[in-house]
């Protein structure tokens, strides 16, 4: 499962739509909707901070562990 997955797993699994998210992060909607169809890639700041948004581990966001 890569980034986008997990992102889009994350969200929809916790009811938050694409806008609060983008709220949150302080990005544009439309870089969401990038960064889960894989056009994108988060950056390390905006890495880190969705994994804190989301109380998950960047190695969670990256495939790297299960949970």
């Amino acid at each position: 499962m890569n980034i986008g997955e997990r992102l889009k797993e994350l969200r929809q699994t916790n009811n938050i739509k694409q806008y609060q998210l983008a709220q949150a992060l302080n990005v544009h909607p439309t870089t969401i909707t990038k960064y889960e169809s894989g056009e994108r890639t988060p950056d390390l700041k905006t890495l880190c901070k969705i994994a804190d948004y989301f109380d998950v581990s960047v190695d969670f966001l990256l495939g790297r562990t299960k949970y």
